[in-house]
Formats: C-alpha cells, structure tokens, sequence
C-alpha cells in the first residue's frame, strides 16, 4: 500500500475509510514526525498504535468497533486528565472532526485551533473542561486531535486477531490507567512498545546503542519492519498520511538520540569545540551503527528529502502488499 504526496488529503481519507469494512484487522505503528519548539528540541517526534478492530466508547474505556467504525488510536500522555492512555476515534485524532466529509483540505492556525475546541466542547470536556469563564483551556490536550494538522504520520500496519483485540480491550480496560510519564523511560513510544509486543510479544525493542537505552518511535518503527521481515506470513503494509496544507509550519524530520545529538548544531559544536575525542566517539558509535544495521535503507529514505513514498516502497519491496486498488493505482 503506497501512498505519495501527490495522492494527497482525499485519497487518504478514502483509504481510512475503505479499511474500516476490510475482514481482517490491523495494528498500525503511527510515527509522527516532531514540530514546534518541543520538536526543534526534542526531534523523536510522537509514537502511537492505531487498532482497526477496536474503538473508544470514552477516550478511557475501550470497545470492539461496529460494522463502519475505523478504529481508534491509543497512545501515553503526559498531563491530560491524569490517566497514562487515552483514546480517540480515528478520524478526530487526525482531523479533529466526527466525519470525512468535515475535514478542511486547507488549515490555518486559527481553523485548526476553532476545531479542536469545538471537538473537545462535543466530546472530551471529561479530561479537558473549560477554563476560565468558559474559554478554551491551555495544556497538552491539543495532542489527542488534530494530528495531521500539525504532522507528516507514518503508519505500519501488521495484522491482529479477533482473539487478540478481545484479550487487548479485557486487559486495558480492567487495569489501573494513571499517568506515570517519563520522557526518558516511559514515554509514548514505550507505552507503543508494549501495545504491539502484547499481540507479537518480544516483536519491537529499544536500542542501547545508538538510544542510550531510551525508546524512540523511530526505533520502534524499525524493529516493527525487522520482526515483518523475518515473518512474511503476517500481512504488512505502510503507507504516509501528509500533513494537512495550509499555513502551519511544516513538521520536520525524525531522528533517534545519538543522530538527533550528532545532527544539532547547537548541541554538537559546543561538545566537539571543548570535547572532539567525545563527539568522535559518538560519531564513530552511530555510523558503525548505521553500517550494520539490516534496515539502514528505511533510516536513510526517513532522513532523506525524496518522497516518501520511496520509504514505503523500500519497506514493501520484500513484502507482499495488501490494499494496493484502494491507493488509487499507487499500490505497488
């Protein structure tokens, strides 16, 4: 399933959409490239598992979809509501909206501000009620809707069983779900990391190496494309949802630790000028990394500026794609 971005908004949303009335079921990695003043700073970007079979009957409490439904999408949050999950309905978390048919095909600041809000007024005043005199509240709240607004996604997609969506909504929905977020060892590519290696236990793994023992989407994402390698009985596909066009600045590229480090100027420079032996060695520890690193084709077309759907055709050249008529002819 390939996806460029001259496919463009109606065809992803037409693909959404198709997916939902498919027979079979997915679990889909969402790597989410960073953006803003946090994504300068902190350019892993956001990780989240979107689960076709499974719904939110509240952002807290999950159920299995009814004929139609497209799923939802369940990540880790810090400091919303005060709970370590929350999930939304597909269509809400990319575009803040109920319906297809509501999604804007251009986003301003403000359009996308006016929709989360009225979204939230609808639907999640729970976890998010309104601040002062009524108005609109500050907080991390923006992060459940709205994604593509913000962000370029790329979503993995392996496939699940009845049996296991069952065990996955028991196991979420009677365990304790307070927050206990940490940046460095349960962030929300670690909380994706258990939500996939609960279906295909030992599956995605963090990196010592080049992460310093912190999970990153990044590399999430690859032990995802590894583990479908080395199991090519189990359908995979990927595919890009673009960013929405419009005013908004353009998110930017994903990087892991050692590579976000090595890559920042501002972080470099100041280290090599009083410490060269130790930027070096790190230099050294990343690129013997990269060398032999069986996926080092999937970080390159991720750091590249070609397309991205050179990416998904890199990672389904060893895979059978399911999916390609609904693409639009795209599929490969």
């Amino acid at each position: 399933m390939t996806l460029s971005r001259r496919n463009g908004l109606p065809v992803v949303l037409a693909l959404l959409l198709w997916s939902a009335g498919r027979a079979n079921a997915d679990a889909g990695l969402f790597l989410e490239e960073p953006f803003g003043l946090f994504g300068d700073t902190n350019p892993t970007g956001h990780a989240a598992v979107y689960l076709s079979r499974i719904c939110a009957a509240s952002p807290t409490v999950l159920r299995r979809c009814r004929p139609g439904e497209p799923g939802a999408v369940i990540s880790r949050y810090h400091r919303i509501g005060g709970y370590d999950w929350i999930a939304i309905p597909l269509i809400p978390y990319l575009f803040a909206v109920d319906r297809p048919e509501q999604v804007p095909l251009y986003v301003s600041a403000q359009t996308e501000a006016d929709l989360r809000d009225d979204y939230r007024r609808s639907h999640l005043l729970e976890i998010a009620p309104n601040g002062k005199n009524g108005k609109r509240p500050d907080g991390e709240w923006i992060q459940l809707i709205g994604a593509a607004y913000d962000r370029k996604i790329y979503s993995f997609e392996i496939e699940t069983t009845e049996a296991q969506d069952e065990r996955f909504i028991e196991k979420f929905n009677t365990s304790r779900n307070k927050s206990h977020f940490n940046l460095l060892f349960h962030n929300c590519a670690d909380f994706s990391r258990s939500v996939i290696n609960f279906y295909y236990p030992h599956a995605v793994h963090r990196s010592f190496f080049v992460d310093d023992g912190i999970t990153t989407p990044k590399q999430i994402a690859k032990s995802l494309v590894a583990y479908s390698r080395r199991h090519p009985d189990l359908q995979f596909s990927s595919f890009e949802i673009p960013q929405v066009p419009g005013t908004l600045p353009r998110s930017r590229a994903i990087r892991g630790v050692l590579e976000s480090f090595l890559k920042s100027k501002k972080y470099a420079l100041p280290v090599a000028v009083w410490h060269p032996l130790v930027v070096g060695g790190l230099a050294a520890a990343y690129l013997s990394a990269a060398c032999c690193d069986s996926n080092r084709h999937f970080i390159q077309r991720m750091d590249s500026e070609s397309r991205p759907a050179d990416i998904i055709a890199d990672l389904d050249s060893n895979h059978g794609v399911k999916a390609g008529a609904a693409s639009g002819g795209a599929g490969r």
